[in-house]
């Protein structure tokens, strides 16, 4: 065996160990390995380095640009608000759903596109049921890999088999050809998930140091959680009152966050605001005072409060805390003289005067400089506030303000994206293409663009890259394949599917499917002549097997979706190895039944 082979295997077996183990973080262990590679002399400097400007790590770091883009405009909050409808807070269910959704998708865009697209709905899903995201993420994102097999353009080895086909003097498949493998494969994937994700998905919650500020927030000043929703109904004896006339604050200690009527939605309504029968109102308060308002004034319950809806949601509202300085304009003055509500749209529901908790009806304490507020609001509302120089707000907007003015702009590069790649450009340029395109259109500021961007996962593909290079120079790559085929010769069909599935596999996990794809097919197209078998059905199954690639975090989708989900590799270990051994089996039997 050339000296050469030997070094790469032993630089490959150090890599696995070191992933599969997590002693080190992905982006040191891929950066070690591009080292080891350039100092043993298998690549030169220029090959060792080549993985940062790869169209892989390029791709990456346009399609996280325009994820924060679309997150920012608010464009899938509406699709997060309707899997929450439909499926409940039954967590199999959001899986099912939001997993149909976007492998459906990845069958005519490409999966790392098909991922970014809905992980704002994944987090968003999350923070509004009060799921961990570590229990979500990992199933989308594997079945964005799985959707990549529903057509011929879903992924690209399935991309090259055709040229591959034609350079052999074979007949090409048709758009569809792989759609049955793919949609068995793809729905076979979201069964495990659904019912058997208990049992192979992390499930991590924060303890309280590593709390949201919201969640801090709310365990500090004791805040009510749940916010009530009533209607008012024709014989209300709230019907033609003012807030303040009905001693909501007095008598009751409650907090009015909102009145919803016919379509229109006033946040924080002002004290001369008056009641009227077909409303719906937001009540926060300890439950016991909301039950007792609402029987005092004959209101009814409703479970679907339309518009107000929007204030259950996290990434939409939440709680801020605020400290009067000494120059600002509220000094000296009552809130009602200043008018907060009618200024900035923020129901102020507790105040800290001089260090002291002022219980009931705040509204006419002279406030001084160094007093506390607790307000309810939307981001914009609060991020407006912000702007001003009369509070200082203590609590960080955790969830960015959405701009949805800047939404059509957002949707437009995306799809201008996605339009080239079918227009034939590269991957890598297409969404580099719709990145800048998202900042010449003001989506996204430079700045925030290159805070969109992970830069560990960036490291750790450009250092990982060089690895799939160094055998292919050495031949570590076709030694392998041309071992291991020489000793299946002969064998049941099965056991032939089953080893070309395993091969693209393994391949896929230490290099990118295309090339793992581009190694294998020529020794298959060989192998199948020599067997007899169809050698468009093998090469056809060696496109679908390298997207087999969930056990380690080294396919794009999974490195991608590793921090926000905050998974270690024993995690892709576990839950991939299951779903590894799923797409082996499904893809075995259907190639068997369907193909050969």
């Amino acid at each position: 065996m050339d000296t050469g082979i030997i070094t790469v295997l032993v630089i490959l077996g150090a890599v696995v160990v070191l992933l599969v183990t997590d002693i080190l973080r992905i982006d040191i262990i891929a950066l070690i390995c591009l080292l080891a590679l350039a100092w043993t002399g298998i690549l030169e400097a220029g090959e060792a380095l080549s993985g940062f400007s790869s169209n892989a790590v390029i791709a990456m770091l346009s399609v996280m640009v325009m994820g924060r883009g679309i997150a920012k405009t608010g464009v899938m909050d509406r699709f997060a608000h309707v899997v929450a409808q439909i499926s409940g807070i039954n967590r199999p269910r959001i899986v099912g759903v939001i997993s149909a959704s976007v492998g459906l998708l990845s069958g005519i865009v490409q999966n790392v596109g098909a991922a970014v697209l809905f992980l704002p709905s994944i987090l968003n899903v999350s923070r509004r049921l009060n799921i961990s995201a570590s229990s979500l993420i990992m199933p989308i994102g594997f079945a964005a890999i799985l959707g990549g097999n529903l057509t011929m353009v879903g992924s690209g080895p399935l991309i090259l088999v055709n040229d591959f086909l034609l350079d052999a003097s074979l007949e090409p498949f048709s758009f569809f050809a792989v759609t049955p493998a793919g949609i068995i494969l793809l729905a076979c994937g979201i069964a495990f998930f659904y019912f058997f994700g208990n049992l192979f998905l992390p499930d991590r919650t924060r303890d309280k140091s590593e709390n949201s500020s919201q969640q801090k927030i709310i365990q500090t000043w004791d805040l009510p959680e749940t916010i009530n929703h009533y209607l008012i109904p024709a014989d209300s004896l709230l019907d033609g009152k003012t807030i303040e006339e009905a001693g909501i604050w007095k008598n009751y200690r409650l907090n009015v966050l909102a009145i919803g009527n016919k379509g229109t939605l006033e946040h924080a309504p002002w004290r001369n605001t008056t009641f009227k029968s077909g409303e719906t109102i937001a009540l926060l308060g300890k439950p016991a005072d909301v039950l007792r308002f609402a029987a005092d004034f004959g209101l009814n319950p409703k479970k679907k409060p339309g518009l107000l809806e929007s204030l259950n949601d996290p990434g939409n509202a939440g709680f801020a805390e605020l400290i009067v300085p000494p120059r600002s304009g509220l000094a000296g003055a009552s809130l009602r003289n200043y008018g907060m509500r009618h200024r900035y749209g923020v129901e102020p529901l507790i105040f800290y005067h001089r260090g002291e908790r002022v219980e009931g009806d705040f509204s006419d304490v002279p406030v001084t400089p160094g007093d506390t507020f607790i307000v309810h609001g939307t981001w914009n509302k609060l991020a407006e506030l912000r702007k001003g120089n009369d509070f200082i707000i203590v609590t960080p907007l955790e969830v960015e303000t959405r701009e949805r003015s800047r939404a059509p702009v957002a949707l437009a590069c995306f799809t201008l994206a996605i339009g080239l790649t079918f227009a034939g450009l590269p991957i890598s340029i297409a969404f580099l293409t719709g990145a800048v395109a998202m900042i010449l259109g003001r989506v996204l500021s430079a700045e925030e663009a290159y805070l969109a961007i992970d830069w560990k996962v960036v490291f750790f593909l450009a250092g990982l890259i060089p690895l799939g290079t160094a055998m292919l120079k050495t031949g570590t790559a076709a030694y392998l394949a041309g071992q291991v085929m020489s000793i299946i010769q002969g064998t049941h069909l099965l056991v032939l599917l089953l080893t070309i599935a395993v091969m693209g596999t393994v391949f896929s996990l230490f290099m990118s499917n295309v090339a793992a794809t581009v190694i294998l097919v020529p020794l298959v197209i060989n192998m199948a002549q020599i067997s007899g078998y169809d050698p468009r059905a093998l090469v056809l199954l060696v496109a679908v097997a390298a997207g087999n690639s969930f056990i380690l975090p080294t396919h794009q989708v999974n490195a991608l979706l590793k921090t926000p989900g905050n998974y270690t590799n024993r995690d892709y270990l576990k839950a991939g190895g299951g779903m590894t051994l799923v797409f082996l089996v499904v893809v075995v039997g259907v190639f068997y039944v369907m193909y050969i």
